[in-house]
């Protein structure tokens, strides 16, 4: 597993036992949790100390989901768009998606900005840029667009396409890394 694998996987175990003790989901835990610090249009920032680490989060606008080219009706868990800081580990902009399912093993995820294409590539539940260069270029596409469309496929064979506002993105990634300096 990749360091970032790890790290994913440490944060959603975070993100459950938080879940789980609140009784709510991760929406409703992000609204009340104490370590929200900012919110900006559709992008709410969190900041933890120790260890230090920030992230700007939202969840999608719109979500449509197929399998053979029909509509279809899925359960699908959070479906969430990260980009985090972590000033102990160099991390400076790691962009992530967690799209609520187990994606298909050996897929990739298109995250698309305007005219701009990225792969993430998947682990389990978690995709993301192959290393911290394409995490620029993907956050420098996502600082200049409007919307961001992620389109995935479980491994069930669904095809999944979630479309993120970016209306406050550039403040929040502002914000989050400026409180991990």
């Amino acid at each position: 597993m990749t360091s970032r694998a790890l790290w994913f996987a440490g944060f959603l175990r975070v993100a459950v036992l938080a879940t789980a003790a609140g009784g709510a989901a991760l929406p409703a835990l992000a609204q009340e949790s104490t370590n929200r610090v900012a919110t900006k249009t559709d992008w709410a920032i969190f900041a933890e100390e120790n260890p230090k680490e920030c992230w700007g989060v939202s969840s999608p606008k719109e979500s449509v989901n197929t399998k053979d080219g029909k509509p279809a009706s899925v359960r699908r868990g959070d479906i969430r768009l990260f980009v985090t800081f972590r000033p102990g580990t160099g991390a400076a902009g790691e962009v992530s998606f967690t799209g609520g399912y187990p994606f298909a093993p050996g897929s990739t995820v298109n995250l698309k900005v305007g005219d701009k294409s990225f792969e993430l590539f998947v682990d389990g539940e978690w995709a993301w840029p192959q290393n911290s260069s394409d995490d620029a270029s993907v956050l420098a596409a996502l600082k200049a667009g409007e919307s961001a469309v992620l389109t995935a496929r479980s491994a069930r064979g669904t095809q999944t396409k979630d479309t993120f506002s970016l209306l406050g993105f550039t403040a929040a990634m502002e914000e989050a890394e400026s409180r991990c300096k």
